[in-house]
């Protein structure tokens, strides 16, 4: 039965680490073989290890990524809740009144706060779409030096 040999491809490569020579070096010393075949089998490691490893950094990323956005999420509700408390307290004015349980005092705060939380809302939207605007001109100016 004949070997197959598969045709070798020439490749030079100029190590300006002295590090990376000597632990170059040292593995081929330690197989015993050539400088050049242990220089091959360290590229077809890192080849073959960077592509799993980056997709399952990609993946550990996306996870944890979502992850803090779940958090994050539920933080920003809690820090709402107490905001809508602090808000009512405000708008039914402290130390508490008698006239405050009346259900159009109370009616006439959440309707304050119905107001309060659309302005911060208008605000929001408004900062969202200036800074659109800001990033859509910034690429119109980069595709005309581009162009």
């Amino acid at each position: 039965m004949t070997r197959s040999v598969s045709p070798a491809c020439r490749v030079q490569v100029y190590l300006a680490d002295p590090r990376v020579a000597a632990a170059l070096t040292r593995q081929a010393r330690a197989s015993r073989i050539p400088l050049s075949q242990a220089a091959g089998q360290a590229i077809s490691r890192g080849l073959q290890r960077n592509t799993a490893e980056s997709e399952d950094r990609l993946l550990r990323i996306e996870r944890a990524l979502r992850d803090h956005m779940r958090a994050t999420g539920r933080d920003m509700q809690i820090v709402q809740e107490l905001l809508i408390e602090v808000a009512r307290a405000f708008f039914v004015r402290l130390p508490d009144d008698l006239v405050d349980e009346d259900p159009t005092v109370q009616a006439q705060v959440d309707r304050r706060v119905e107001k309060l939380l659309d302005a911060a809302a208008s605000r929001i939207v408004a900062a969202r779409r200036r800074t659109e605007g800001e990033l859509s001109t910034a690429n119109d100016e980069t595709e005309a030096r581009a162009g």
